[in-house]
């Protein structure tokens, strides 16, 4: 195609590139050049089910460079899903840490404040009655005190104390006892994110012993930290005999050992954080208005499932006390999933890792549920949803997707050599035998007579009720 100009008098013919003759064309090579940038990128990326908003936020280098010996019995667990159905997207680093950094700042964006009750008890929670602990649920009054623990001394030096006080924005936590996993450092931290976020890991003393084992830490310094991990020993022999419960202290009342931060992500030990924290918080519990954000089981939906998989796999030894675990919920109303209880997609939770925002559903969900541990077991899967359905006010729950779960962390499994002996109960089944199993069938708790008969028939679709 010629196009012909009239320039000063004089006329020139000039032809048009081939090229650019069909705008079809062009469109077609932007097209090519941007689907192999797309095809490079998500080749290249880690995860397939999360979307940064661009994937060149500053990530910084390995934290710290463990010895041989450290962990060599410890293996990450395969994850076999391909596909991704819920994808999480995150915005960009530098304005989430922005919007954070102003959210902390705001301190009515977390109120009302939840009270606590003060007093001394036999044990950390007070050892309460099915009846007592059930007459908190209804929070109507935010006057009204509510026991969560701390009836006895949390046992740790003046300086952790400190410390943890002073984390007055975000903060991970994670804990190990009886020597049962390894310290792993976070990967994918943003330049900014230990600027702004805390990381304490609590261990007992056999723990402890393992670490100058390994030279790890130093034996002679008062205050220790491995990587981006503040380590904190808590003198638990004060506390619970089994280490698992001593281990839902941190776990669940996170938010009084660390009264002013404002939100935080419980992570266990056996998992390795592999994106930034903050993006989490803002993508989980900041932009779906959540009070807590947790992972839904990858096969059960029902909590007597979970139950009869506990008994099973020998998560928890003390058949009878399940039992009466789960009568007690039957009776005082525990139904299993149905479409009712929809906005909550599922009863059972993986409940490896869990972000809060420091707030009076997080908080009280939060005691209540530790109540329930402290009355049972530390398995606290089996108390989520009965404490979740009658709580008042209801938790803003967002329960993502497990592939979300499967991208966010690596899952390892514990220690196959341990220093000292577990309590009777204390992840007895660690090890043995499969991890997780598909369906509950008809088991343990389906007796003549049984408060949970009409749980177990509607959970099987045989309730004519």
């Amino acid at each position: 195609m010629e196009i012909v100009i009239a320039f000063m008098g004089k006329v020139t013919a000039t032809t048009t590139p081939l090229f650019f003759q069909s705008k079809l064309l062009c469109i077609s090579v932007l097209y090519l050049f941007i689907t192999l940038f797309l095809a490079l990128y998500h080749s290249l990326s880690p995860t397939k089910c999360l979307f940064r908003s661009s994937p060149f936020d500053p990530i910084q280098t390995p934290l710290f460079s463990y010895p041989p010996s450290y962990g060599e019995h410890k293996y990450a667990i395969p994850t076999d899903r391909s596909s991704c159905s819920s994808p999480v997207f995150f915005s960009d680093y530098g304005m989430v840490v922005e919007e954070i950094h102003n959210l902390c700042k705001n301190s009515s964006a977390f109120l009302p404040a939840l009270r606590y009750l003060q007093g001394k008890g036999d044990t950390f929670g007070g050892n309460l009655s099915t009846r007592t602990r059930i007459s908190y649920f209804n929070h109507s009054n935010d006057g009204m005190k509510v026991p969560c623990g701390f009836l006895k001394n949390f046992p740790v030096s003046n300086s952790d104390r400190i410390a943890m006080e002073s984390c007055n924005g975000v903060v991970v936590v994670s804990a190990i006892f009886n020597d049962h996993d390894k310290i792993r450092q976070p990967i994918g931290l943003g330049s900014k994110t230990q600027e702004s976020v805390c990381f304490f890991m609590f261990i007992d003393d056999i723990t402890l012993k393992g670490l100058y084992y390994h030279k790890l830490i130093p034996q002679n310094s008062p205050d220790h930290k491995v990587g981006v991990w503040r380590i904190v020993k808590v003198y638990s022999k004060k506390l619970y005999k089994n280490p698992a419960m001593n281990g839902v202290i941190p776990k669940y009342l996170v938010h009084r050992l660390f009264p002013n931060s404002k939100f935080s992500i419980w992570i266990d030990a056996k998992l390795q954080l592999m994106v930034d924290p903050l993006l989490l918080i803002h993508s989980l519990v900041v932009s779906t208005n959540a009070d807590m954000a947790i992972s839904k089981h990858p096969y059960y939906i029902h909590t007597m499932e979970e139950a009869m998989a506990t008994a099973r796999w020998k998560k928890w030894l003390d058949v009878d006390a399940l039992t009466r675990q789960m009568e007690t919920y039957c009776e005082n109303g525990l139904q299993p999933w149905t479409p009712d209880k929809l906005p909550y997609t599922t009863d059972v939770p993986d409940s490896a890792l869990i972000l809060r925002k420091h707030g009076l559903g997080s908080n009280l969900f939060s005691c209540l549920l530790f109540n329930e541990l402290e009355a049972f077991n530390p398995r606290d899967q089996l108390g989520f949803a009965f404490v979740r359905d009658q709580m008042n006010p209801k938790l803003k729950l967002n329960m993502f997707e497990v592939e979300v779960f499967e991208q966010i962390v690596v899952e390892y499994r514990h220690n196959l050599k341990k220093n000292g002996n577990i309590e009777a109960g204390a992840g007895a089944g660690a090890g043995a035998g499969p991890k997780r199993t598909k369906r509950g069938s008809h088991g343990f708790l389906f007796l003549n007579g049984s408060s949970c008969q009409e749980y177990l028939l509607e959970m099987w679709g045989e309730s004519h009720s």
